[in-house]
């Protein structure tokens, strides 16, 4: 996808880019390439391919859920900033609290925050099921990006939304990790919503949003070790 594409693709979704944004784009990729020759931040480099593969992807978000109408907004292993960092690049006015288990990384999105002049925006250096049980009914929107299974996903990032806010999973293929997460569902007081499945552009991989909410507080034994609930699924 190359830098046109992308600008249009996103107008697709309803965002018109500022020169600013693109620019702010331009240096996050420059960056990203820079940084990823001194650390292992991805395996993808290829201009095209991040624009496709994380910028891009990382919007479709926009597929399931109005970020205007929201005001805070938590990406969990966020790894290279996806797709919090993209997200708040889009959505300059919503704040955006980003955490990941590996330090390096959060150096790394440091650098991004300050050269992009990003504000309202944190990082946090914690594992996710420590920051939850920490940080309960905190966000509107709680979103995770293929970084584990979607049971796992759901137990740890649902505490950490409001009441009437939401968890998105973001994943590809889910047809065996949607099997039987209703059960979970109810324990954790909330409910399934949708799941918008796409194609992605160019390369044609499956995509799927898995759009949960939060219909009343969960008991505070949740999320339980993360041991515990690898075991349970």
């Amino acid at each position: 996808m190359t830098e046109k594409e992308f600008v249009n693709a996103i107008s697709e979704l309803g965002i018109i880019l500022s020169e600013e944004q693109q620019q702010q784009f331009e240096l996050y990729y420059k960056l990203l390439v820079e940084w990823n020759q001194k650390m292992n931040l991805t395996r993808i480099i290829e201009k095209k391919e991040v624009y496709l593969k994380h910028f891009y992807d990382s919007a479709t978000l926009l597929k399931i859920i109005d970020f205007q109408k929201q005001n805070t907004f938590c990406d969990i292993g966020t790894g290279a900033g996806f797709p919090g960092v993209v997200i708040k690049i889009l959505f300059p006015n919503l704040q955006v609290t980003l955490v990941d288990s590996l330090n390096k990384r959060l150096v790394f999105i440091k650098e991004v925050i300050e050269k992009l002049n990003l504000k309202k925006i944190e990082i946090v250096h914690e594992r996710a099921e420590v920051y939850s049980k920490k940080n309960r009914e905190k966000f509107d929107i709680v979103t995770a990006r293929a970084v584990a299974h979607l049971q796992i996903l759901a137990e740890i990032c649902l505490p950490l939304v409001r009441v009437n806010g939401y968890f998105i999973g973001m994943k590809g293929n889910i047809t065996d990790e949607i099997v039987n997460i209703s059960q979970l569902l109810n324990k954790l007081n909330s409910e399934l919503i949708t799941i918008n499945e796409f194609i992605l552009p160019i390369e044609n991989a499956k995509r799927s949003l898995v759009l949960i909410k939060k219909k009343a507080i969960i008991s505070s034994t949740y999320p339980r070790n993360i041991n515990i609930i690898k075991k349970s699924i």
